[in-house]
């Protein structure tokens, strides 16, 4: 009953955190928000519960992003005509990181199924050209026990390059065509200022690692380092 309170309540909650409240708030085009992100977030778990899990999913994906199915792959091409399940899984964040500029940001939070199955997830969101926040990677595993919900949603934002101004800089990619071949055994990212990036990397048997790195005074920092361990075969 707690988590869900959470849940609804976290928008607020974010607004709110003493942790936001000693990092940047955003300053306009250009600058960090994760306010921003995670109202993101909530919104895309909000429309898995009231259009089905998969729109939720299409909807939000940006025409690149990949997800696991176990092996990596093209979301849009592998949620297509997919049909929604009868009940959606329910998800909440609790921590955020985002670049200087507010172009890349990644949160991390838990999950609960239908079946009383419970996990993680970590989500890499892409600002868009008209300022809406896209997921470009989205990824979920099952854990033993149920992760305990903050107090407050914990956000970070990284150290601004020197002389940073808040321009945009060059324009996200739009694929209006065919989409480039996808490599089933890498995956990297970062944001347009260079100040937050992610890595994921797949072995042959599935297994894979995923990473995330910002500046954090003066120094590229570690903020995510997970192993997911390959996957079972029937």
């Amino acid at each position: 009953m707690k988590r869900t309170i959470l849940w609804g309540l976290a928008f607020t909650l974010v607004a709110a955190s003493p942790v936001l409240s000693q990092e940047r708030r955003n300053q306009g085009p250009g600058f960090a928000d994760p306010g921003a992100v995670v109202a993101a977030e909530i919104a895309f778990a909000q429309l898995a519960q009231k259009k089905g899990q998969w729109t939720a999913f299409r909807e939000t994906a940006t025409k690149d992003a990949v997800m696991f199915v176990p092996q990596m792959a093209f979301a849009q091409t592998f949620l297509k005509n997919k049909p929604n399940p009868a009940q959606a899984v329910k998800w909440q964040p609790h921590q955020v990181w985002s670049s200087c500029d507010g172009t890349t940001a990644v949160t991390r939070g838990a999950w609960q199924a239908p079946d009383g199955t419970t996990g993680y997830f970590t989500t890499v969101w892409q600002r868009q050209k008209n300022g809406k926040y896209k997921w470009v990677l989205d990824q979920g595993e099952p854990l033993p026990m149920a992760l305990d919900a903050p107090e407050m949603i914990v956000a970070k934002v990284a150290d601004c390059p020197s002389g940073f101004n808040g321009r945009r800089g060059p324009r996200i990619r739009d694929f209006s065509g065919k989409l480039p071949p996808l490599d089933p055994t890498r995956r990297t990212g970062q944001s347009l200022d260079g100040t937050l990036g992610w890595d994921v990397a797949v072995a042959p048997d599935g297994a894979r690692r995923f990473t995330v790195t910002m500046q954090v005074d003066g120094a590229r920092a570690t903020v995510q380092d997970m192993q997911i361990e390959a996957p079972v075969k029937p």
